[in-house]
C-alpha cells in the first residue's frame, strides 16, 4: 500500500493530493491513509499537510549509493567489503553475525535506519531513515583485551578528523568517545569485542553520526542535547563522502597505532579534546568523583585531579562537563 501511495504523489510532483482523492483511488479509509503516511514519514519521507488541500511529498529519504561509495574509497582494507541494509535492529547485531560467518577485517555494515540502535551503557540511539550514518566496522587487531579503550579513543580521533575535513565544523571529543559541536552530541561510538586467552579475537566498532537530521527530526527531549552536521554546517552532507573520509583516517591511524603504539594517538586525542583542563563530574564504582580532567594515561584512562590534589584514574563511565 505504501508503494501505491508514493506512486500517486509521483504522478503530480510538488502538488497536493487530497485525502479524499487517495481514498477514492486506492479504495481505503481516510484513517488507513493517515497510518500509511505516518509509516512513510518514519521511513524518511517528508510530507506537508494543509487543511482542505491534503498532502504534498516534500522530500524522499536519501539512499546509500554503494557503487559511488566503493569507487571513491582510498583504503586498502577497511570498507572494501560492504553490506547495506534498509531497516535493521542494530548494525552491531548484523556485524557480529557476519563475523560468526567468517567476515574478514574491514567488513563494513551500513543501514538506512535502526530500530534498536545501541549507545554506550545500554542507551538507545536515535537512528531515523536516510538521515544519518549508522554503521559497524569489523576489526581484528592483534592486541591484548585490555587495550580496548585505546581503540575506542582511536575511533573518536579518526571520526573527528574526518568530520573536520568534510564538514568544516568546530567539533571536539568528550571523553571517551562522544563528539560534540557547541556542547551538543552529534556522534557516538560503541566498541564491542570478543577475546580469547587475553587477546582480542575481533572488535566491532559501532558508529552513529547524526548527519542530515533537522531539528524536527529529533524527539523533544533530545533537542537541547543533540544536533546534526547539517544543522551546524548549514548544508546537507554527502554521506558517502564522509564514510570514505572516515575509513581512510581510521586506516591510517590504525596502521600508526599497530606500529608505534598508543602514544601518537593519545597526543591527537588530547589536541581534539573538549574535556581536558575542565571541571568534570562522574559516577564510578568508587562513588562520585569531581575534579579537573587533566590528561590521558597510557591505557586511555582519564586522569582527574580532585580538589585536594589527589589524582584519580577513571577507566569507564559517563562524565559531566561542568
Amino acid at each position: 500500500m505504501n508503494e501505491r501511495i508514493l506512486e500517486l504523489f509521483q504522478e503530480t510532483p510538488e502538488a497536493y493530493v487530497s485525502g479524499e482523492e487517495i481514498s477514492r483511488r486506492l479504495n481505503v479509509s481516510r484513517t488507513a491513509i493517515w497510518k500509511h503516511i505516518e509509516e512513510l514519514r518514519a521511513a524518511g519521507y517528508e510530507f506537508e499537510a494543509a487543511p482542505r488541500k491534503g498532502y504534498r511529498l516534500v522530500s524522499k529519504p536519501d539512499k546509500w549509493q554503494v557503487t559511488e561509495l566503493l569507487q571513491g574509497l582510498k583504503t586498502k582494507v577497511l570498507g572494501q567489503k560492504v553490506h547495506v541494509y534498509g531497516e535493521v535492529d542494530s548494525t552491531q547485531t548484523i556485524a557480529h553475525a557476519l563475523v560468526a560467518s567468517g567476515a574478514s577485517e574491514g567488513t563494513l555494515v551500513l543501514a538506512e535506519a535502526q530500530t534498536a540502535g545501541r549507545g554506550r551503557m545500554g542507551r538507545a540511539w536515535h537512528s531515523p531513515a536516510g538521515k544519518g550514518i549508522w554503521m559497524s566496522l569489523v576489526l581484528t587487531p592483534k592486541v591484548p583485551v585490555y587495550f580496548m579503550p585505546q581503540l575506542t579513543l582511536l575511533s573518536a580521533v579518526a571520526l573527528c578528523r574526518a568530520i573536520q575535513k568534510v564538514c568544516r565544523v568546530d567539533i571536539g571529543i568528550k571523553w571517551p568517545n562522544d563528539l560534540l559541536i557547541k556542547g551538543k552530541k552529534v556522534s557516538g561510538i560503541l566498541l564491542e569485542s570478543s577475546g580469547e586467552d587475553e587477546r582480542l579475537k575481533y572488535v566491532i566498532a559501532g558508529i552513529g553520526i547524526s548527519v542530515n537530521l533537522k531539528v524536527e527530526d529529533y524527539p523533544e527531549e533530545l533537542r537541547s542535547v543533540a544536533t546534526s552536521l547539517a544543522i551546524e554546517s548549514g548544508t546537507d552532507i554527502k554521506r558517502e563522502t564522509l564514510v570514505q573520509a572516515f575509513l581512510l583516517e581510521f586506516e591510517e591511524l590504525y596502521a600508526l597505532y599497530l606500529q608505534e603504539g598508543f602514544s601518537p594517538i593519545r597526543l591527537l586525542w588530547e589536541a581534539l579534546s573538549v574535556t581536558l583542563k575542565r571541571p568534570i563530574r562522574t559516577h564510578t564504582p568508587m562513588g562520585v568523583i569531581e575534579g579537573i580532567a587533566d590528561s590521558l594515561d597510557d591505557t586511555g584512562a582519564l586522569t582527574v585531579i580532585k580538589g585536594d590534589g589527589e589524582r584519580i584514574k577513571v577507566y569507564s563511565g559517563d562524565i559531566e562537563l561542568r
